[in-house]
């Protein structure tokens, strides 16, 4: 079928869940205190929700809050302008927030949610992302703990999406149309 869009793994699940365990550990060791994890909705809630559980089995016990902030509208690329849709209802103050995404690429996202919270008196805003796109940062901040660095292609899978579509999908992988 000519024009017909398939999804090329990147990332297995075996590798998505091996490099889980890694970032647990490395969360550890930076010693949180009274930790807070903000899970940036709606791309990270599968990476969340392991490395959640990845953080339990390492002996951590962090409380879990959730964003939404958008500067995507429907389309592929992000509008620049970053909206709060849902706010956490916690406070921050002189606690350890490890702010949870999908992907670090423009860092605007990112970049916005760490600066709220710092300003409303996080101790410590660490940064988690399952996949970095190095190349594409637009503004200044980079990431604490890092799952894999992506290649410069638009993922799917593993709770990412377009237009809402392949969230679902319980591994990591982009949309090539067919003969690509």
């Amino acid at each position: 079928m000519s024009g017909a869009r398939q999804v090329k793994v990147l990332y297995d699940e075996h590798a998505i869940a091996e490099r889980n365990k890694a970032l647990a550990i490395e969360i550890a060791a930076a010693k949180p205190l009274d930790l807070l994890v903000v899970a940036v909705l709606k791309g990270s809630f599968m990476f969340a929700a392991d490395l959640i559980r990845a953080l339990h089995r390492v002996g951590l016990e962090p409380h879990v809050e959730f964003i939404h902030l958008s500067s995507y509208l429907t389309g592929t690329v992000s509008s620049g302008a970053v909206r709060i849709l849902k706010d956490i209802e916690s406070s921050v103050r002189d606690r350890d927030v490890l702010l949870v995404d999908d992907i670090l690429e423009s860092g605007r996202t990112l970049a916005f949610a760490k600066d709220l919270l710092v300003a409303r008196g996080a101790r410590r805003v660490m940064v988690c992302t399952m996949l970095e796109k190095p190349g594409k940062r637009a503004v200044q901040i980079s990431a604490d703990f890092v799952g894999f660095t992506s290649p410069d292609v638009f993922v799917v899978g593993y709770g990412m999406d377009v237009a809402h579509s392949y969230r679902e999908l319980p591994f990591i992988g982009h949309v090539v149309m067919d003969g690509d």
